[in-house]
């Protein structure tokens, strides 16, 4: 009934997908019928193919394998049932209805479960025989098969059904098995992966964790609704706990409802008989090889972690017609051949008529990862969104024209290469969006084709649906333009045979003596080797009589036809251009070649843009481009010495050739010769494309005459052309690296990566030795060391050998090798030459470095030794609240004491003055005495600079700066003056009286010195209690007359204090310490009054009592002031006290009067209060 005939398309058509035919006129009508019914979903399980239908209808056929006369070989799809599963609504025809929402199979039990009217009913596979006597009423979805599983034969499955209230996960066997339920009405999709499924409703999708039952709100649907909470953890374990099994479906042990129906399953047969003639067909035939057969293993391995399909044996389907190339994208590596999808549930129907309501869509692209679809409107455009397993978003946003309606992860598809990338990794896939095309007449039904890993309108594809003839030859606005996307469980293949054998790879030998080769270690047997190379040799024969084949498990379904959605093939009819291109009659033709350069420039023009989506399209193209690269550039080398000069037109030409090709680099190096050392073949050589060794070898015999000159002329590194040719053509190879598509993944990865590093230092040593027009490569090597580079060990000798240490560090960064980092860096702080100089400031480098470090062994080596060698940087290392070791300072203090000791000071500073941790202010005040006393017992300059320090200040005129204030000004740049001045602020008090000092054990330490150190003798005396003595000296040895006033104001508390201390606010009398306060100005009067300079005597004295006169009695300044003194040095003394007299004398009389004035209105009250009651009589009794 359908044959696999695809429209020619053309050879460089840009297209990523196109449709082939599955079914033509699926008999979907129905007998007496008012609606006419379409087709909501299509499933391939194996040879058999299930559509379902608004009518309430599963409509089976059977693949019959093409005679093999045919020579598209393209199966049959023969009808042979049609079945009504069983739907509590009915299966009426003339109402509106659902019909089958879902066909989903589960090939591990062989069993299938399909929705219809809302109505879960279980089938086996592939006869649609009732499996159970159980059907689920009010469903809304079953799906949730964990997509991380390999479904294998006899295996039951465990999926999700949804029904409105609840999600119930049911294992389905030899019987459904119920495991537990989950509180989450309206489910409308799921996705799930081990124990989290990505679920959604009709407003919002969610995250759960099936197995604690636990869900993440993630976000609405409609970027319009913001009701919704997002990333909120909810427990909903408890939701039915206390629910009773009347709540399940009964009938069946484990999974039971109310809604049981128990009506036989009706069923009508055609070609009924036939059906169980079918026997299965056989599958692809694989290869004898034993490292095919590990190949394949691997490619199974990776299709158990695909998100749309389940790992099925393929089918393979041969044709005879070669389908149309599409055209690459520009300047773009090719991908790695796609990954096979796991089981993908088919799609519900889909209509142009799109509620207002936004359906959700749920897809899983990989392992850890969930694709979903949000918007505004149907008619605005859509958002695709990844969430991760922790419900965060990840990867860029995917945008689509309109909301889709459908939405299909199509996975690259794995190839022999792409299994075995490094790190597990994978390659991307696309993503098929079904939605109205905007811009298109009517808003045709489109396919919207985007990679998942790339967004932008310039990396989109459109697909459109073939028009419903039933509809006529245009959609006008009202039309239910019926059509669906979805895909489907097992994965049909398409070989191409005629893609030809000059893909298969072959070993290329090079004469001995021109190439530099260097083993990678295997030392193996010739007899094993030649015996390996034969086999190898078979199976790349076989490999190419099998290449070509294109995979697909997406279909789309329109009207009554049903289509496979298939990457679009790239024949390989390029080769005939080429030939042509090179003046080629035939294959046998040996003349020399007449190389048509502008042809052969138009010829890989022409296939630049296409994406190569599978493994024939990937090679095909690489074979292409390495051909045309390997004759442009073997006859760029065979030009006459004359023409040699490179221009920039050939430059840029060649340059895009190397990059774009893909052509094994070691192919290329071996005809430099600076780089050939760095080649790395291992035992069993460099296989390459067949059809390119007949390349090499025809144009090696001429250049092994002409090209010595030619190769030395031309690849001479000192041209700077030659170089940029180079490094982009290995930097864009480096780009590939971990694809899996390169055979001797290894040995090629080390030897570009040691040939960029050698060009790379080449070029700077050059650059630093002042040659003219090499600029500076500095950054490209940062990147290139920063980045890892596979051939470790070279590396490190090649920096070794080019004294490039700094460099040698980041590339030991790279690697995580912290001890080797700080290692090199420490040999180039203490002089190890460094040919870059580029490390700069090495220790306040290290210093950054080791904050970032966890070892802490390798935090206290390193930071110890910086320590030693600069304290101040080595303490920022333990002080930096950055730092990811941490220790306590009691810790830091023992350790620097033991292997720093010249940084305990700077960080017990830190901790006392920074931290304010006072606890270590007496182990400081220790270190700062040490340093004094150091300093003034061996030296008698520095008890000389002290001295003059006092006889200076005492020679200032008033008004002056407190002593403090003096020192600090005219401080001196030695350590033990900076130490004093720390020391004086300690002991001073400063910081608070929150701290205390062993005043005793100071005083015994600096009596031997107590005159020189004056300022710390005055602050001891004032913590003893020796006030008066603590005076003395600082008025008769300081001469610091301002700090001896602050001194009496602050009760004798401190004399040192911040700029902003009391010196610069208001006096104000206290009541509290107000007797203190009195007898300490009276010792202050008494030693002014002692001051020897009778001028500065008058001057202090009269000050003091014109400032502080409220604090002395007048009757005791009389008798203090001698009598020889004038009236006019205490006027001002005088005054304030007699105004004082005056003033307690005044307010005396004012208050007599005021007691007067009361006594007087006390007895006039008393006299009115006897005149209101009158006179009074006594009369005795």
């Amino acid at each position: 009934m359908a044959n696999g005939d695809i429209p020619e398309r053309s050879i460089f058509s840009q297209n990523s997908y196109l449709l082939r035919t599955i079914v033509e006129n699926v008999p979907i009508a129905t007998e007496g019928g008012t609606l006419k019914p379409h087709i909501t979903c299509v499933q391939l399980w194996e040879d058999n193919l299930y559509v379902g239908t608004s009518a309430a209808e599963v409509l089976h056929f059977v693949s019959i394998p093409a005679n093999a006369a045919d020579e598209s070989l393209n199966p049959t799809y023969m009808f042979a049932t049609r079945r009504e599963p069983q739907s509590t609504q009915g299966n009426n025809s003339n109402q509106a209805s659902p019909g089958v929402q879902q066909i989903l199979p589960l090939s591990g039990c062989k069993k299938v479960c399909i929705l219809c009217n809302n109505t879960l009913t279980f089938y086996s596979l592939p006869e649609l025989s009732p499996a159970f006597n159980t059907i689920v009423s009010n469903c809304t979805w079953v799906g949730g098969i964990d997509l991380n599983n390999d479904a294998k034969q006899d295996i039951a499955e465990t999926v999700m059904i949804c029904i409105k209230s609840r999600i119930r996960l049911v294992r389905i066997g030899d019987a459904p098995v119920r495991i537990k339920d989950i509180e989450f009405p309206g489910c409308l999709a799921s996705a799930r992966r081990e124990n989290f499924a990505c679920v959604a409703d009709s407003n919002s999708y969610s995250l759960l964790d099936v197995e604690n039952k636990q869900k993440i709100n993630l976000f609405p649907i409609s970027s319009l609704d913001e009701s919704l909470g997002n990333g909120r953890v909810e427990d909903i374990s408890h939701a039915f706990e206390s629910r009773t099994s009347s709540n399940s479906v009964s009938g069946r042990p484990g999974l039971s409802d109310p809604n049981i129906d128990a009506k036989p399953h009706n069923r009508s047969t055609s070609l009924g008989t036939f059906v169980a003639a079918i026997g299965k067909r056989q599958g692809t035939p694989t290869s004898t090889s034993r490292e095919r057969q590990e190949r394949k293993h691997l490619e199974s391995s990776e299709r158990a972690s695909s998100p749309l399909r389940a790992p099925t044996a393929r089918r393979s389907v041969s044709t005879s017609r070669s389908p149309s190339r599409q055209s690459p994208s520009p300047e773009k590596p090719l991908p790695p051949p796609p990954e096979q999808p796991s089981s993908q549930k088919p799609v519900p129907i889909i209509s142009s008529k799109i509620s207002s309501n936004l359906r959700p869509h749920i897809v899983s692209p990989s392992a850890s990862e969930f694709l979903l679809t949000t918007g505004t409107t149907p008619t605005e455009p859509g958002v695709g969104l990844f969430v991760n397993l922790d419900g965060d978003v990840v990867r860029g946003t995917l945008q689509f024209s309109r909301y889709p309606t459908a939405v299909v992860v199509d996975m690259n598809e794995p190839d022999l290469e792409s299994s075995l990338q490094s790190n597990g990794g994978f390659s991307e896939g696309h993503i098929l969006a079904a939605m109205p095309r905007p811009g298109t007449p009517h808003d045709h039904p489109s396919i919207e084709v985007q990679k998942w890993s790339m967004g932008g309108e310039d990396q989109k594809e459109w697909l459109d649906v073939p028009a419903d003839p039933s509809l006529g030859d245009s959609l006008g606005s009202d039309s239910c333009y019926k059509y669906g996307l979805g895909g489907v469980h097992t994965t049909i293949t398409v070989p191409f045979p005629e893609v030809g054998a000059n893909l298969r790879a072959s070993r290329l030998k090079l004469p001995s003596d021109r190439i530099g080769i260097i083993s990678n270690g295997e030392e193996n047997p010739v007899s094993v080797l030649e015996d390996w190379e034969t086999r190898r040799n078979k199976e790349e024969a076989e490999f190419g009589r099998r290449l070509g084949g294109r995979e697909s498990n997406i279909v789309l379904w329109s009207g009554d036809k049903i289509w496979w959605v298939v990457r679009n093939p790239l024949a390989m009819r390029l080769d005939a251009a080429i030939n042509q291109a090179l003046g080629i009659i035939d294959d046998n033709s040996t003349t020399t070649l007449d190389v048509n350069q502008n042809r052969l420039i138009e010829i890989i023009t022409n296939i630049r843009g296409q994406e190569a989506t599978t493994e024939t399209e990937f090679l095909s193209l690489e074979y292409i481009r390495q051909k045309i690269c390997l004759i442009l550039f073997c006859d760029f080398i065979l030009q006459p010495p004359m023409s040699l000069k490179i221009h920039d037109k050939q430059n840029r030409i060649i340059g895009e050739l190397l990059m774009e090709s893909n052509t094994d680099p070691r192919v290329i190096l071996t005809l430099v010769p600076l780089l050939r050392e760095e080649v790395t073949e291992g035992s069993k050589g460099i296989w390459i494309h067949s059809g390119l060794v007949w390349v090499i070898e025809h144009f090696w015999p001429t250049m092994s005459r002409k090209s010595q000159p030619s190769e030395e002329r031309i690849l001479d590194l000192r041209s700077v052309e030659m170089v940029d040719l180079l490094k982009r053509y290995l930097f864009a190879w480096r780009q590939r690296k971990g694809f899996g598509s390169t055979e001797d993944e290894a040995e090629v990865s080390q030897t570009v990566d040691a040939a960029i590093l050698h060009l790379l230092l080449h070029s700077d040593k050059v650059h630093l030795s002042g040659s003219a027009g090499f600029p500076s490569s500095k950054t490209e090597l940062y990147s290139l060391v920063d980045a890892g580079v596979d051939c470790f060990d070279r590396a490190v000798a090649l920096l070794e050998k080019h004294q490039r240490l700094f460099v040698l560090s980041r590339l030991y960064g790279g690697q995580k090798m912290a001890g080797k980092v700080l290692h090199t860096w420490r040999r180039i702080i203490e002089g190890e030459a460094d040919a870059g100089n580029e490390l700069g400031d090495g220790e306040n480098e290290m210093r950054k470095y080791l904050v970032k470090i966890r070892d802490p062994n390798m935090f206290h080596e390193y930071g110890v030794w910086l320590a030693t060698r600069n304290p101040t940087l080595g303490v920022q290392v333990y002080t930096d609240d950055n730092s990811k070791v941490k220790l306590p300072p009691h810790e830091v203090v023992a350790l620097l004491q033991e292997k720093a000791p010249e940084a305990v000071k700077v960080y017990l500073e830190h901790l006392v003055f920074g931290k304010k941790n006072f606890q270590y202010a007496n182990d400081l005040i220790s270190y700062y005495l040490d340093s004094v006393l150091a300093i003034l017992s061996s030296s008698e300059e520095a008890k000389e600079i002290l001295s003059k320090s006092y006889e200076t200040y005492r020679a200032l005129q008033s008004p002056k700066p407190t002593y403090r204030q003096f020192i600090t000004d005219n401080a001196l740049s030695i350590p033990w003056w900076h130490d004093r001045l720390r020391l004086l602020e300690l002991l001073g008090g400063s910081h608070g009286a929150e701290f205390s000092y062993d005043v005793e054990k100071i005083l015994s330490r600096i009596e031997p010195f107590e005159q020189s150190l004056v300022p710390e003798s005055i602050i001891l005396d004032g913590r003893q209690g020796r006030h008066h003595q603590a005076l003395r000296l600082l008025i008769h040895g300081l001469g610091d007359y301002h700090t001896a006033i602050s001194y009496c104001l602050l009760n004798g508390a401190s004399i040192f204090y911040p700029a902003s201390g009391p010196s610069s606010t208001p006096i104000i009398r206290a009541a509290e310490g107000e007797d203190k306060q009195e007898v300490l100005f009276g010792y202050l009067l008494g030693e002014f009054l002692r001051i020897e300079d009778m001028d500065n005597r008058l001057e202090r004295t009269s000050e003091l009592l014109e400032r502080f006169g409220s604090w002395y009695d007048l009757s005791e300044v009389l008798g203090l002031i001698p009598e020889s003194w004038s009236v006019d040095h205490i006027s001002g003394f005088l005054v304030s006290a007699l105004r004082r007299l005056v003033q307690e004398k005044n307010e005396a009389m004012i208050t007599k009067a005021l007691s007067g004035a009361e006594n007087l209105q006390v007895a006039a009250k008393y006299v009115e209060k006897c005149s209101e009651m009158g006179p009074q009589v006594d009369t005795g009794q």
